[in-house]
């Protein structure tokens, strides 16, 4: 009896050469660069010419052609260092009155959009739907709280990729789930979701492809400054 092998399944998932570079993933390849120049393998010139590329370089793999020939390149590169959350804000250090209520019964309510998200956020629904967006909100504060509350309702939280999310809460025959996130940005802001759940459902995690710009645009700041400091070396 002839049996057909099945066809290969294919990996559709990008080749890690294909991502999109970061700014933590330029900030390596400068410095590998500039420790190639202080040991002499690279002149100043190539290491200027170099550089520019890197500023320019929009997939990993575009990075990894200014380096292939340097010996530091084919070194594992460290894991990222995850800095600890900051504690969870202490009685009263957050206003128990809230800067925004969103409230849904017998009805549908939404925070979405750029909007400034304040201090501390309540959303209540009842046979309703509740949805808050903060995946392009502007963070004035670091830690951000919000209180939920379903009854026979849907509560649904979405945050940036970047940032960190932690939930307290349960549900009496209903479902309360927090996707624990953490940022490898020391700066990152933190939401707390605390709620609760009787018949309903709350469910608060990150919004993938969405990011805090605001810390996006620091974090690039420090990588420039730090490539110019290569170049005038």
């Amino acid at each position: 009896m002839d049996l057909q092998k099945p066809a290969p399944i294919q990996d559709a998932s990008p080749r890690v050469s294909e991502l999109r570079a970061s700014d933590a993933d330029r900030d390596r390849v400068a410095d590998i660069l500039r420790e190639a120049l202080a040991e002499g393998r690279l002149t100043a010139d190539e290491h200027a010419e170099r550089v520019e590329g890197v500023l320019h370089a929009k997939t990993v793999g575009e990075l990894e052609v200014f380096i292939q020939d340097l010996p530091a390149a084919h070194q594992a590169p460290p894991a990222p260092a995850y800095t600890p959350v900051p504690p969870r804000p202490t009685p009263g250090a957050i206003p128990a009155d809230a800067d925004a209520n969103v409230v849904a019964v017998f009805s549908s309510a939404m925070r979405k959009g750029r909007w400034r998200a304040g201090r501390r956020l309540h959303a209540y629904s009842v046979f309703g739907s509740v949805e808050i967006d903060l995946s392009e909100a502007i963070f004035e504060y670091q830690q951000v709280v919000i209180k939920a509350v379903s009854v026979f309702g849907d509560v649904r939280i979405r945050v940036p990729e970047n940032v960190s999310l932690r939930g307290t809460g349960g549900g009496v025959l209903g479902n309360f789930e927090v996707d624990t996130l953490d940022s490898v940005e020391s700066d990152a802001p933190v939401v707390y979701v605390d709620g609760w759940a009787v018949l309903g459902n709350i469910e608060a995690r990150a919004k993938r492809g969405k990011v805090v710009a605001d810390i996006l645009d620091r974090a690039q700041r420090k990588v420039d400054k730090k490539l110019r400091k290569h170049l005038d070396r």
